[in-house]
């Protein structure tokens, strides 16, 4: 299975395009570190190929099909700052819910303890919130997901054990990769290849 980017272009309004003509593209089980300065279209290239935003001209396949826009996303987006993607008026339990609640083994593995469940959003560090966050997209629904400076924030332990998770459960299931990232290391480190947006422009 094949995430595609195909010719997206995009801009805001009526600004310089921020993406002009970009293919890329991810396999299934595949690590893939996405990198290029700032301001040059990494966040919303990581949107467009889950679907939060939809590009002026191209489009995005598995396979060569289109991703129907009604049901599961097969694509989830992870963000940098997880207060901005949970409800702040649902408890724990009710995030992780959502879609479908994880497993004991899962929730164990990236460190979320029984108690957190029934705690609102506002009573969680931003380290705790984001391993709800990442949990979440961990379902076996899932075959690609995009971390847009996924542990950025977090301590290096945190960190350590949340990549460590990921990396496992996407070997395992067979999931698609994109880390989206400025920490040269970390992409060295845990990636298949890297690629650099800016070389991505047809």
């Amino acid at each position: 299975m094949r995430l595609n980017a195909e010719n997206i272009s995009f801009r805001y309004g009526e600004e310089r395009y921020i993406l002009k003509d970009v293919n890329f593209s991810v396999g299934s089980g595949e690590v893939v570190g996405l990198t290029a300065p700032s301001g040059f279209g990494k966040t919303t290239l990581g949107k467009i190929l889950a679907g939060y935003q939809r590009p002026e001209s191209g489009r995005v396949t598995i396979d060569g099909a289109e991703i129907k826009s009604k049901g599961y996303h097969p694509v989830q987006l992870i963000f940098q700052h997880p207060e901005k993607a949970v409800n702040p008026k649902w408890k724990m339990r009710k995030v992780l819910a959502e879609t479908e609640m994880p497993s004991r083994e899962l929730l164990e593995a990236m460190g979320i303890q029984n108690g957190w469940l029934d705690r609102w959003p506002s009573e969680l560090s931003g380290g705790e919130l984001q391993r709800f966050c990442v949990t979440r997209a961990l379902s076996e629904k899932t075959k690609f997901l995009i971390a847009d400076e996924m542990t950025t924030m977090l301590d290096a332990i945190t960190q350590a054990q949340i990549w460590n998770t990921v990396l496992g459960y996407a070997r395992l299931h067979k999931i698609g990769v994109v880390v989206i990232s400025h920490d040269q290391p970390l992409l060295e480190r845990i990636c298949d290849r890297i690629v650099n947006l800016t070389a991505c422009s047809g």
